[in-house]
C-alpha cells in the first residue's frame, strides 16, 4: 500500500492501451491498494493504472468523497449535450484547458470478487469516467482539446519545468 509517483506526459505507458484483468490475484489486490492510496490526497478526481506505470484496466476515483475503484471498466453510455468544460491531469501537471465531455457517463466493470461495478452520474463523476477510460484507452484529456488549445497546452507542457 503505497501512494505511488503518478507518470507524466511523454511516458510511453500513457499512449498504450491497457490489458484487461484476466485474473484477480495478489498483483491486482496490490494494484487496487495502491490505486486507492494514491486517489486519496485532496485534489484528486481519479487515478488509472497507467498513470503509476501499470498497463491494466483499472481505475479509483474520489468524488467529494466517496473513494473506489473498478476493474475492467468500459464506458457503456454518455448522454447530454457535450460541453466544454475545465479538466486538468495529475499526467499532465499545472495546465488547465476545456476538454469536451458529456454532462452524463456510465460505466461498467467488476470488483475485487468479480462482481459487477455500475458507476453512474452527472457532473464531476461524469468528467472523472470519461477521462479515467480515456487513459485506459491510451489517451489524454488534452486530445479532446480543440486545435488552438491543444497547440496551447503542447507549448505549455514544453515549456514546463518537468517536461
Amino acid at each position: 500500500m503505497a501512494i505511488r509517483p503518478i507518470r507524466l506526459f511523454g511516458d510511453p505507458v500513457l499512449r498504450a492501451p491497457s490489458a484487461p484483468i484476466e485474473t484477480i490475484d495478489e498483483g491486482v489486490r496490490a494494484l487496487v491498494r495502491d490505486l486507492i492510496d494514491t486517489v486519496e490526497p485532496p485534489g484528486r478526481a481519479g487515478v488509472a493504472a497507467p498513470q503509476i506505470g501499470v498497463g491494466l484496466r483499472a481505475f479509483s476515483y474520489n468524488i467529494d468523497g466517496d473513494i473506489g475503484y473498478v476493474l475492467n471498466p468500459v464506458l457503456v453510455e454518455v448522454s447530454g449535450e457535450p460541453t466544454a468544460i475545465g479538466e486538468g491531469c495529475l499526467s499532465v501537471p499545472g495546465l488547465w484547458h476545456d476538454a469536451v465531455r458529456y454532462p452524463h457517463a456510465k460505466v461498467v466493470g467488476i470488483d475485487l470478487d468479480g462482481r459487477e461495478v455500475v458507476l453512474e452520474g452527472d457532473g464531476l463523476l461524469a468528467q472523472a469516467l470519461q477521462h479515467e477510460t480515456d487513459h485506459l484507452d491510451g489517451k489524454l484529456y488534452i486530445d479532446r482539446l480543440t486545435p488552438e488549445g491543444r497547440r496551447a497546452a503542447m507549448r505549455q507542457i514544453r515549456e514546463s519545468d518537468w517536461f
